[in-house]
Protein backbone atom coordinates (compact mmCIF):
# COMPACT_ATOMS: atom_id res chain seq x y z
CA UNK A 1 0.00 0.00 0.00
CA UNK A 2 1.42 3.59 -0.72
CA UNK A 3 1.21 6.35 1.67
CA UNK A 4 2.50 9.88 0.65
CA UNK A 5 4.73 12.14 2.26
CA UNK A 6 6.36 16.05 2.00
CA UNK A 7 10.25 15.25 1.07
CA UNK A 8 12.70 18.44 1.65
CA UNK A 9 16.29 17.78 0.54
CA UNK A 10 18.68 20.82 1.13
CA UNK A 11 21.88 22.16 -0.02
CA UNK A 12 24.02 19.51 -2.28
CA UNK A 13 21.39 16.85 -1.70
CA UNK A 14 19.02 19.17 -3.45
CA UNK A 15 19.91 17.59 -6.75
CA UNK A 16 18.05 14.32 -5.60
CA UNK A 17 14.80 15.74 -5.08
CA UNK A 18 11.93 14.05 -6.45
CA UNK A 19 9.12 15.72 -8.88
CA UNK A 20 6.55 16.10 -6.81
CA UNK A 21 7.92 16.54 -3.38
CA UNK A 22 5.11 18.02 -1.36
CA UNK A 23 3.10 14.53 -2.26
CA UNK A 24 5.83 11.39 -3.27
CA UNK A 25 4.73 8.16 -2.97
CA UNK A 26 6.45 5.70 -0.87
CA UNK A 27 5.65 2.40 0.25
CA UNK A 28 3.26 1.55 3.78
CA UNK A 29 5.89 0.42 6.42
CA UNK A 30 9.07 2.16 4.56
CA UNK A 31 11.80 3.64 6.59
CA UNK A 32 14.14 6.67 5.83
CA UNK A 33 17.30 4.57 5.01
CA UNK A 34 14.71 3.14 2.32
CA UNK A 35 13.07 6.66 1.14
CA UNK A 36 16.93 7.25 0.51
CA UNK A 37 18.08 3.96 -1.23
CA UNK A 38 14.45 5.21 -3.49
CA UNK A 39 15.81 8.53 -4.28
CA UNK A 40 19.69 7.57 -5.18
CA UNK A 41 20.93 9.92 -2.22
CA UNK A 42 24.01 8.16 -0.76
CA UNK A 43 23.51 6.95 2.46
CA UNK A 44 26.41 8.54 4.48
CA UNK A 45 25.38 11.93 2.94
CA UNK A 46 22.57 12.45 4.90
CA UNK A 47 23.90 13.07 8.12
CA UNK A 48 20.61 15.55 9.74
CA UNK A 49 17.34 13.84 9.38
CA UNK A 50 14.04 15.68 10.67
CA UNK A 51 10.53 14.00 10.55
CA UNK A 52 7.96 16.97 11.47
CA UNK A 53 10.54 19.18 12.91
CA UNK A 54 11.88 16.24 15.05
CA UNK A 55 15.39 14.69 15.38
CA UNK A 56 14.93 11.28 13.41
CA UNK A 57 17.66 8.50 12.10
CA UNK A 58 17.84 6.68 8.97
CA UNK A 59 15.93 3.78 10.73
CA UNK A 60 12.87 5.69 11.48
CA UNK A 61 9.51 3.92 9.72
CA UNK A 62 7.71 6.66 7.78
CA UNK A 63 3.91 7.41 7.81
CA UNK A 64 1.28 9.45 5.64
CA UNK A 65 1.75 12.94 6.04
CA UNK A 66 5.02 13.11 7.26
CA UNK A 67 7.25 15.89 6.58
CA UNK A 68 10.96 14.66 5.90
CA UNK A 69 13.84 16.97 5.91
CA UNK A 70 17.76 15.60 5.54
CA UNK A 71 20.47 17.67 4.96
CA UNK A 72 24.43 16.47 3.91
CA UNK A 73 27.06 16.93 6.28
CA UNK A 74 27.73 20.63 7.60
CA UNK A 75 30.99 22.77 6.99
CA UNK A 76 32.30 25.31 8.37
CA UNK A 77 35.13 27.43 8.85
Amino acid sequence: MKIYIQVRLFATLSRYMPENPDHFPIESGASVHDLLRHLGVPIESATLIFINGQRADVASILKEGERVGIFPPVGGG
